[in-house]
């Protein structure tokens, strides 16, 4: 592993996109320069904590700092998670680590390609159809 190693790396979900880049440092990660200490709510906390949690010591080696927008709350944490677990894998270049992931949750590696389908004539939205009566 050469040392002085930047990455960027994506991640999507929904419409949120995140940008990601890691570098060799002392275990800081940041969220739209914000520490991820302080990062509200904590369940999307949580949620993007998950692959720093699965490297385990080696994260204390690197910085992270994510760059997110779009999207709404959950998006943007699996958009987050997905970018950074993509940097791990290949600062690290550890493919053990690579399975890890995908035993865990396929998702850290792989975008959502779901989006949402547009609105059909004659309904309300993308299903839904107006009511037909015979009487």
């Amino acid at each position: 592993m050469a040392e002085k190693k930047i990455l960027t790396r994506t991640g999507k979900r929904k419409t949120a996109i995140a940008k990601a880049t890691i570098k060799a440092g002392k275990g800081r990660v940041r969220i739209n320069s914000v520490p991820l200490d302080i990062h509200h709510p904590e369940m999307a906390k949580l949620k993007i904590m998950e692959p720093i949690q699965l490297v385990g010591s080696r994260a204390d080696k690197v910085d992270l700092e994510v760059n997110i927008s779009g999207g709404g709350i959950t998006g943007q944490a699996g958009a987050a998670r997905t970018a950074i677990a993509l940097c791990f894998v290949d600062y690290f270049e550890d493919s053990e680590l690579e399975e890890l992931f995908k035993e865990y949750d396929r998702s850290l590696l792989v975008s959502d390609p779901r989006r949402k389908l547009p609105k059909q004539p004659l309904g309300r939205g993308a299903r839904k159809k107006r009511q037909k009566s015979y009487r």
